[in-house]
């Protein structure tokens, strides 16, 4: 069991200040300055600095919190396990983002669900960015994600790797003639995903490393759902960048329609993620592999 003072290191890792911490974990705040300097202490370090009268975690301060972190997070999943050691039921928590949970799992988790009976599996719908603090936060044991993250933060493995692509109805008449590039495009309508998505972000990345950002657009509109985007499409409502995998009905019915640029041709990895260090990684790393195989 942790210590009660890495739960107040806890708390100011996340307010970043000694008042709110104290508030949220109803004690005085001399006693949440004690319980910090006793961790100072005991690891001989500094883990916070004020710059600007604004507090900072130190370097050793932050490995600390990762640490920390994960010991909490595995805490909470042994108390599980002995719960299903008790029940003989296991509850599994996974968090999938929208293009992943609708398009790229659903088959090997329906045959996962049938051999394993013994398994309760929630799955946590989310974009990226908002998987990461669910995974942070110990409110899921995994993830599969499909846009940038801090690779160096968690344990990971390769999931699949997925074709990256422009798409428009196939009956969409162009403001250019024969588009060939991304230059010819920006005087469209762009359907794109929220901020924090992982669609989004791959996009985002792509058009920054040649030259161009979203807002070159003349139009643009911003959904926070794959399949409202995939019945704009087909209404013809504008372009989109997505992956290939989302719309693979709809381009062989010749619905959708690709759209060939010299100059963006992508592909981009499905991760399943996991904390870093965590004393389950053997466990997810089986549960990862049987998903793969299925």
């Amino acid at each position: 069991m942790l210590d009660f003072r890495t739960e107040t290191f806890l708390t100011v890792c996340q307010t970043m200040n000694f008042t709110a911490a104290a508030k949220q974990l109803n004690i005085t705040q001399p006693a949440v300055s004690q319980h910090i300097h006793f961790l100072e202490e005991q690891y001989n370090t500094s883990l916070f600095i004020y710059r600007n009268k604004q507090l900072f975690l130190t370097q050793s301060g932050e490995i600390l919190r990762k640490h920390l972190l994960t010991m909490k997070n595995d805490e909470q999943n042994i108390k599980k396990e002995l719960k299903s050691n008790f029940t003989g039921i296991e509850t599994l928590s996974i968090g999938v983002t929208m293009t992943i949970g609708e398009y790229a799992i659903v088959d090997k988790l329906a045959n996962f669900l049938i051999q394993h009976p013994e398994i309760n599996v929630h799955l946590h719908y989310g974009n990226t960015l908002q998987l990461l603090k669910l995974l942070d936060n110990g409110l899921i044991s995994m993830a599969i994600v499909e846009g940038n993250y801090p690779k160096e933060n968690y344990s990971r493995k390769k999931y699949s790797t997925e074709d990256y692509i422009a798409v428009c109805a196939a009956s969409h008449i162009f403001m250019t003639d024969h588009p060939h590039t991304i230059s010819d495009l920006v005087c469209e309508r762009l359907l794109v995903r929220e901020e924090g998505s992982g669609t989004r972000n791959i996009l985002e990345q792509s058009l920054i490393s040649r030259g161009f950002r979203i807002s070159d657009f003349i139009h643009y509109t911003e959904v926070e759902n794959m399949h409202t985007i995939i019945g704009l499409l087909k209404k013809d409502c504008g372009i989109s960048f997505l992956y290939k995998i989302a719309v693979e009905n709809e381009l062989k019915s010749g619905i959708l329609k690709e759209i060939s640029l010299d100059d963006f041709k992508m592909q981009h990895d499905f991760d399943f993620i996991w904390e870093k260090n965590s004393i389950y990684t053997d466990k997810y790393l089986s549960i990862c592999e049987e998903l793969m195989c299925l």
